[in-house]
């Protein structure tokens, strides 16, 4: 029942006491916006005044924004890599920040092929608890009686290693995990989870879905929200099912818990809760076994309201997917969030995902806005002009505009180019709310991976190298995210010219040429091959010689210039798939695994 509270928000009669302090809060920041980002600048600035970075660029002290913008360049993460080097190398000296640098966190983005580290401190974490701690309240104020159930959550940690220096480095939602706050968090009627934290917290992919899929299916009539990180993540824990519903229906019949999870905390913790329910595992058995699985999660969990993942950027490729296995439930993108900080919340949850637009919350970062426009080139710098564009702040930016989000954070980066590239779509009070319209530079994206156009290109290159003692080579390539299978994989097409008809290339070689693409792509892409399972092997599609004059037909015929037009790198469009599509004469796919250790993955 909603509370009448003289903090009563614009936003909503509250759930709660708890939730109307909350969404006061995010009234009195977004009210306050200019004003809470002047002080947040003062704050950053002042505290590592003499930290070498600042004091290399002459601020002498300053904490006013003119100063700031005049003296301190816009950087991106190659800038900074000499002093993240020092940093991962034990130099304990306040380079980037006057506090204590305390781990690495792991970006999805790469650099050079590697994962991006992030330096973060010890208060980061309390930042992104609050910000935690302002999704719920919003979420009552569209789903009512939360509090009677439970979520369903599929939560996982992922490697970490330790720098030459002795820092960890790790995914930033693996140092939540394991941090006090997430672990020692307090019982909250409106946040409680079918998993136990040692299912969460189990290193192991296999053991760690299995048993969190064990605890969905036992609470299932208490289940009212499925959720995962992103939209890749809860399909595929409904692929998991698929494989392994037999044995989870086993468990649950004979209260026995599979010999496979050998985790000694978390078999102590499930068999204490694990008795025989014939009834349910019989259940479990007839829907899990039709052929139809259309509506499964409703089937299973007919109480659940929506399901709480990530659903824009690359992740709308799953929507389709999402709706077919849920019966349509809402999909709700809660918050905005990166490894180098947590940004905002979506104050309309339950909107449509296209529409779904994030307030940034002014308190987290000092923010900027670089305009963005088609003749930028990757820098920002427009050639048709005789200056760098001029950044706009957070409560100067236009409706309808895109900007490259550009921040200056507690943890010591200062105008730093995240790469998201954002569309304004209105204000809550004077904050601004954004529509995440793409990553800069990103082809191609299956989970948490992120494959440029560069890097394509070098991997077709090296690839193609096999194709030399057949006298043939690649003519011309585009590629495509296919994520009808579950996990999605890559495809790149493939017009060969082939020499000698005598001698073509046979389908050992062409496997060996996806596994050569595999092998070349970032550790991100292989971690998600080999060690999350996330990405299914890579497949080339051989199409039929003059195919890419076909395509380049098409695009005239649609209005594209013929002396413009370059061959797409990537494509998307239906008519252009259902083209490459029909003229494939072999298909190929990945033999084996690509490398990939922990240890290399930094």
């Amino acid at each position: 029942m909603a509370v009448d509270s003289p903090l009563l928000s614009p936003l909503g009669p509250p759930a709660c006491e708890k939730d109307a302090k909350a969404l006061q809060f995010i009234e009195e920041m977004t009210r306050n916006a200019e004003s809470v980002q002047q002080r947040v600048l003062a704050e950053i600035l002042s505290r590592n005044a003499q930290t070498e970075y600042i004091t290399r660029f002459q601020l002498n002290g300053a904490t006013d924004r003119e100063t700031f913008k005049s003296k301190l360049p816009v950087i991106t993460y190659e800038d900074l890599q000499p002093e993240i080097h020092r940093i991962a190398n034990g130099d304990r000296s306040a380079i980037l920040s006057a506090h204590p640098v305390s781990e690495f966190l792991t970006s999805s983005g790469t650099s050079a092929g590697e994962r991006k580290l992030m330096p973060t401190i010890k208060e980061e974490l309390d930042r992104r608890q609050l910000l935690y701690s302002l999704l719920m309240p919003v979420m009552n104020l569209y789903v009512a009686d939360l509090d009677k159930g439970k979520g369903l959550y599929f939560l996982f940690v992922k490697s970490e290693t330790r720098t030459p220096g002795g820092l960890l480095a790790r995914p930033v939602l693996t140092s939540y995990y394991k941090s006090d706050h997430f672990k020692t968090r307090p019982y909250d009627p409106y946040n409680v989870y079918t998993s136990p934290n040692e299912a969460i917290l189990c290193p192991d992919s296999f053991q760690s879905m299995y048993t969190q899929m064990l605890c969905g299916l036992l609470d299932r009539h208490q289940v009212l929200r499925l959720g995962a990180v992103f939209a890749s993540g809860l399909l595929r824990a409904i692929r998991f099912l698929q494989l392994n519903w037999r044995q989870l229906a086993h468990d649950m019949e004979t209260g026995s818990l599979n010999l496979k999870i050998t985790d000694p905390l978390l078999r102590e913790c499930i068999v204490k809760t694990l008795k025989p329910n014939p009834e349910l595992a019989q259940f479990v058995r007839h829907e899990c076994s039709k052929d139809d699985w259309e509506g499964i999660i409703v089937r299973i969990w007919p109480n659940t309201k929506y399901l709480d993942v990530i659903v824009t950027g690359a992740m709308a490729q799953y929507i389709p997917t999402l709706d077919y296995y849920s019966g349509g439930l809402p999909l709700a993108c809660t918050m905005y969030a990166s490894s180098e900080c947590y940004f905002g919340l979506n104050l309309n949850p339950m909107c449509k995902p296209s529409e779904v637009s994030y307030t940034i919350m002014p308190n987290m970062a000092y923010f900027e806005f670089l305009p963005h426009e088609p003749n930028l080139d990757s820098t920002g710098f427009d050639f048709t002009r005789e200056l760098p564009p001029k950044l706009v702040d957070l409560v100067d930016v236009e409706v309808g505009k895109e900007y490259e989000l550009v921040i200056t954070t507690y943890a010591g980066l200062c105008r730093y180019q995240v790469g998201d590239i954002l569309r304004v779509t209105g204000f809550h009070n004077s904050a601004p709310q954004f529509h995440f319209v793409r990553r800069k530079n990103v082809l191609l994206s299956i989970d948490s991976d992120k494959t440029d156009e560069a890097e394509l290109q070098t991997a077709v290159e090296n690839a193609s190298h096999l194709l030399r003692e057949h006298n043939a080579s690649v003519v011309e390539y585009t590629s495509h995210a296919d994520t009808k299978t579950i996990p999605g994989h890559y495809v790149v097409y493939w017009e060969l010219l082939v020499k000698d008809s005598t001698n073509s290339p046979d389908n050992d070689t062409l496997e060996q040429c996806c596994l050569a693409m595999e092998e070349s792509l970032n550790s991100v892409y292989r971690q998600g091959r080999v060690a999350d399972n996330s990405i299914g092997p890579l497949e080339i599609r051989v199409v039929k010689n003059g195919t890419f004059e076909e395509l380049m037909d098409y695009a005239i015929s649609r209005g594209a210039s013929i002396n413009q037009y370059k061959v797409p790198r990537c494509v998307n469009f239906t008519p252009i798939m259902e083209l490459l599509d029909s003229r494939v004469v072999s298909a190929h796919f990945s033999p084996a695994l690509p490398h990939w250790s922990p240890e290399r993955s930094q």
